[in-house]
């Protein structure tokens, strides 16, 4: 008998990675997406094109058009599925919309997430919870760290403790989150603790940039999926504050839904671990610009605005430690040129 697995945000960049993933492990796939991507963003960043595509490929994968707001929906799939394996990657995930509208963020970030975790331990509780939570849980915490400014990006010196990137051990406490960030953290202790008290599999992924061709990127969401879109197609990019020498550490979609397989055989009970490109990926704004110019062979078109994003960070490396001792088996695929080019020769910019 075939594995089951409920994937939420199944259309998004996360959640369609993961169908692919599992799907060719021959597991039955559940996926729940109602496109709220569209309604944050704009027809731009609907994902509908990508619930065709997973429907069409892809026999084991079943779409329900639900909103995880609605208790009695989620409880009737829940009732009707045993799930082995839950990823949770549905959010509204950008910090600049968050404060258009507090409560539709915190409903769906918080709450949704709680509304799936007690279906959960009703109705599936031996099955493996895993959660897409962000760096933002640290707030503009890490913009207090001793930068250096360099010709093209800030930097930390070597002899800091978090050069090879920032660890679990940074607070999340006394900081400005953003409302994303806030309504994120509530989400990412639920599922902690309904691992840690419940004694439940619960896994949360603070992940740093997450990218792939898979992504729909879009002004307020999608930092290099939507860069090498305006690149491609001589759309304006603009950059906000920072002298565009902000750095993200950027993972690859495959090798962050490869890290949830390996929890997956062998789960924990409550694990938090920050998880990105780490030192092995990660580029500046301006160091992005010149390398996919290089790439498509096209100039951008660019703009620059002074003032940054409220709680933006200025440099944000993940430290991966944790996670490989844990898991010492995973490993990355793909480098940060090899995402470059992945994007600029498979992305979305319809």
């Amino acid at each position: 008998m075939s594995k089951k697995i409920l994937v939420t945000g199944s259309a998004g960049l996360i959640g369609s990675e993961s169908v692919k993933f599992f799907a060719e492990k021959d597991f039955e796939i559940i996926g729940i997406d109602n496109d709220m991507r569209a309604y944050f963003f704009g027809k731009e960043a609907s994902t509908s094109w990508n619930r065709k595509f997973l429907e069409t490929k892809y026999k084991n994968y079943k779409h329900y058009n639900l909103d995880i707001r609605d208790q009695e929906g989620l409880e009737k799939i829940f009732k009707e599925h045993k799930f082995d394996l839950i990823i949770h990657t549905a959010a509204q995930p950008s910090h600049d919309w968050a404060s258009k509208e507090p409560l539709t963020d915190f409903g769906v970030n918080a709450l949704g997430t709680l509304y799936l975790l007690e279906n959960f331990r009703k109705y599936s509780p031996s099955s493996v919870f895993i959660f897409t939570s962000t760096n933002k849980v640290y707030g503009d915490t890490p913009n207090s760290l001793p930068l250096i400014e360099e010709k093209l990006r800030y930097e930390l010196p070597k002899t800091h403790k978090y050069y090879k990137g920032i660890d679990e051990s940074m607070s999340i406490d006394n900081s400005k989150h953003s409302i994303f960030g806030a309504s994120k953290v509530a989400a990412d202790v639920m599922v902690q603790e309904y691992g840690k008290y419940f004694g439940l599999k619960t896994t949360v992924f603070r992940g740093g940039c997450l990218t792939g061709p898979a992504h729909s990127g879009t002004k307020l969401h999608g930092f290099l999926a939507y860069l090498v879109k305006c690149i491609a197609t001589g759309q304006k990019y603009t950059i906000y504050g920072y002298k565009g020498k902000q750095v993200r550490d950027n993972i690859h979609s495959f090798d962050l839904v490869n890290a949830f397989y390996h929890v997956y055989k062998n789960p924990r009970m409550g694990e938090a671990y920050n998880i990105g490109g780490s030192r092995h990926s990660n580029i500046s704004i301006l160091e992005a610009i010149e390398k996919i110019e290089k790439i498509l062979k096209r100039k951008a078109n660019f703009d620059y605005d002074n003032e940054n994003r409220s709680g933006d960070h200025i440099w944000y490396i993940s430290d991966v430690s944790k996670f490989k001792s844990h898991y010492p088996k995973w490993d990355f695929k793909y480098s940060g040129d090899m995402i470059l080019e992945n994007i600029c020769r498979f992305g979305h910019f319809s």
